[in-house]
């Protein structure tokens, strides 16, 4: 796994730290539960797949997925977990995706670790762009998502399959305030 400089976070419940193969049956448990799953686009039938994703985050290629868990103060327990994936170097982008056991839902632990990795992606990453989809559905992530600052581009119908269905996904993103974007007054001289 690449942890360059670990976020630095301060919850009074949780920590983050890099996730490991022994986090597997804590993850799966609850990615597995009906009201979970239902708004998620995870098509987990057994904790032997979910193993198979440790395969990716193990890696060392910049492209690959970065997650951390989100692990519970007192008892060193996985509750959740955080990261990027779809990272492209050539692009400074990525796609920030996290997800939260119903044990610890409401205690302001989703907008928190967003922020505090929507920030380490831009000063340790030096990603320009860090986009989020949410399941159209998932009334719970589009508010995490205000409240960390992302704005809505839009709906993208029909744009992952969840469970062999085709399903409509709402895409945010955040800029680097650090990094200039293009002057949107500019327009393009067509000579006649």
């Amino acid at each position: 796994m690449h942890y360059p400089d670990l976020p630095e976070f301060v919850h009074k419940l949780v920590y983050l730290r890099p996730l490991s193969r022994a986090d597997a049956p804590a993850w799966y448990e609850y990615l597995s539960k009906p009201h979970v799953l239902e708004h998620t686009s995870w098509d987990l039938r057994s904790i032997d797949e979910l193993m198979r994703k440790f395969d990716a985050l193990e890696s060392i290629d910049p492209a690959s997925e970065i997650r951390m868990g989100i692990v519970l103060r007192d008892s060193d327990v996985l509750v959740g977990t955080v990261g990027f994936h779809s990272v492209s170097v050539l692009n400074k982008s990525a796609e920030i995706a996290y997800d939260l056991a119903p044990s610890v839902w409401g205690k302001g632990i989703a907008p928190s670790v967003c922020d505090v990795m929507v920030d380490w992606g831009f000063s340790h990453l030096g990603l320009v762009r860090i986009q989020a989809t949410a399941l159209d559905s998932n009334t719970r992530s589009v508010r995490v998502l205000e409240k960390c600052g992302f704005q809505c581009e839009g709906l993208l119908r029909n744009f992952r399959m969840v469970r062999g269905h085709p399903r409509n996904f709402w895409i945010y993103s955040r800029l680097n305030p650090r990094i200039g974007i293009a002057d949107a007054s500019l327009t393009l001289a067509v000579s006649a």
